[in-house]
């Protein structure tokens, strides 16, 4: 399983080394910024990686079903993202009623 998270690490940094390549900015970058404290990869580095993959497919004149398929995969991560960021923000919000003694129990 390790060698799983190691590898997928390595594509995100190859990817994130061609988008400054192309932007002219140093290739220079630091794997840990993808890895949140579970050691995965976060939903923005993955959703970047898609969209990296999808201006590539663009360039490469892919399939329209394939580019497609990973734009439904974009979604998907956004929408992911969405409903952590409400969770967060649902927490967040009885965190501030708990401190402040205003949640009747």
């Amino acid at each position: 399983m390790r060698g799983v998270k190691r590898n997928a690490l390595n594509a995100k940094q190859k990817l994130e080394i061609l988008q400054k390549l192309d932007d002219g900015e140093s290739a220079s970058t630091d794997g840990e910024d993808v890895l949140n404290e579970g050691n995965t990869i976060s939903h923005s580095a993955a959703l970047q990686s898609m969209e990296t993959l999808l201006d590539y497919m663009g360039q490469r004149g892919f399939d329209y079903g394939n580019i497609t398929a990973v734009r439904k995969i974009c979604v998907d991560i956004r929408q992911e993202m969405n409903k952590q960021q409400k969770q967060i923000r649902i927490t967040d919000f009885f965190k501030q009623l708990m401190f402040k003694g205003k949640f009747l129990v």
